[in-house]
């Protein structure tokens, strides 16, 4: 098996390759949380690439829990003709395309909401951010049924499917968390009840939409925090949601405070930046299922992929940031006119001698540019993206809270 075999999901779904555009965050939202043309044009550019499946940035079920300002919000309030002009335009090329719903909890920016709800009362060490308020009963049935609701309206604007984000630190994250989830009632204490937010909106979501819908999880391999979730407890949680009649689990690893997933080489010193960097974890995820498996993070050289695919460590190939580095690069990997996908960030410094984020930054202005002038500019320095994409968010940020102020 390689790269350009297709593969059959449980619900009966063919994707016609391996090759998925992973979810990144896009921020190309207007300030109602509606997609841009931009983002419309975007996606129709990703899906003419040659990639099987694309999946969309953060995707927020509720509108007070953003991850930032410009993610394109999927609720009753959103404007059905540009979400069903950004799915249509994500499947135009011949990809399928999925929605990421999310709830951002306590990784919710202050500007947006300084009381964000969370698990618990446990702050992210981070500035910018508020002390959380731990969720009640009421809201964890109120935010499991946000879940359902999105997804029904990705179902009615012609996604093919959604992924659940259970992974980065985000609510459901959290909830997996010892380490953030230090609760004593249902919700809390032992992995089965950590589990039970995940669990009960992957099970509520997969008996509301239509069986042929995807429905797909986003989990963490780990957390890489002390006291976090950890790759024991990812196996377990992975089996547990496959029994729920998920579609595939898509792995990565790290959250806000531990961005393992958003690095390239994180120390000084390093020699070489290594590929695929998840996937020694997907081995045990792997072996305990009988459903697909992708793992995102690293994966760059097609003979990597291969390997990765035909040892039976993954089933689907995420990758990101060449996604945005070369919008159609994923036709000429298929094809064999190249052998490497494009790896920018090999020549960039390693991250512990950048401002944090710097790198995260600089593909975020590029996604920005290539969304509204279709392509990248990587001749920017690093330090301006970093710059420009802070700036956009501020002012995506003042505009929306001048639109909620009306």
């Amino acid at each position: 098996m390689t790269i350009s075999d297709p593969l059959i999901l449980p619900n009966g779904a063919t994707l016609k390759n391996r090759i998925v555009k992973s979810a990144m965050s896009e921020a190309l939202a207007d300030e109602y949380n509606n997609p841009t043309q931009a983002h419309i044009d975007l996606f129709a550019q990703w899906s003419a690439g040659g990639a099987a499946l694309l999946i969309t940035g953060n995707t927020p079920v509720d509108r007070v829990h953003l991850e930032h300002a410009g993610n394109f919000v999927l609720d009753p309030d959103s404007d059905i003709e540009r979400v069903s002009a950004l799915a249509a335009s994500g499947k135009s090329g011949g990809a399928k395309i999925l929605v990421q719903l999310a709830h951002a909890g306590r990784q919710t920016p202050e500007a947006i909401n300084a009381r964000p709800t969370s698990v618990s009362d446990v702050q992210l060490d981070l500035p910018g951010y508020g002390k959380p308020t731990p969720a009640s009963e009421a809201e964890f049935k109120e935010i499991i049924a946000k879940f359902v609701r999105s997804a029904k309206i990705a179902e009615d604007a012609g996604f093919d499917g959604v992924e659940i984000h259970a992974a980065h630190g985000y609510l459901l994250s959290s909830a997996l968390s010892p380490r953030i989830n230090t609760r004593t009632d249902r919700w809390g204490g032992a992995l089965e009840n950590r589990a039970r937010l995940a669990l009960e909106v992957v099970k509520a979501v997969r008996h509301a939409v239509d069986p042929r819908f995807i429905v797909a999880v986003k989990l963490n391999s780990s957390d890489f925090q002390k006291g976090g979730f950890d790759h024991a407890e990812a196996v377990q949680v992975a089996v547990m949601l496959e029994a729920e009649g998920v579609d595939f689990i898509e792995i990565s690893g790290g959250n806000f405070e531990e961005p393992t997933a958003y690095q390239h080489a994180s120390k000084s010193g390093s020699t070489q930046i290594r590929e695929a960097y998840f996937l020694d974890y997907a081995a045990a995820i792997k072996s305990a299922l009988a459903i697909p498996l992708m793992v995102t993070g690293g994966f760059r050289s097609a003979n990597v992929m291969n390997d990765a695919i035909s040892s039976g460590k993954t089933d689907l190939i995420g990758m990101g940031r060449p996604f945005i580095a070369d919008l159609g690069f994923a036709a000429r990997l298929l094809s064999g006119e190249i052998t490497k996908a494009p790896f920018v960030e090999q020549n960039f410094p390693p991250a512990d001698t950048l401002p944090r984020g710097a790198v995260l930054n600089w593909f975020c202005t590029q996604i920005a540019l290539a969304g509204k002038t279709g392509a990248p500019d990587l001749t920017i320095s690093l330090v301006d993206g970093h710059k420009s994409y802070l700036n956009q968010i501020k002012l995506a940020t003042e505009r929306l809270l001048e639109a909620r102020r009306d």
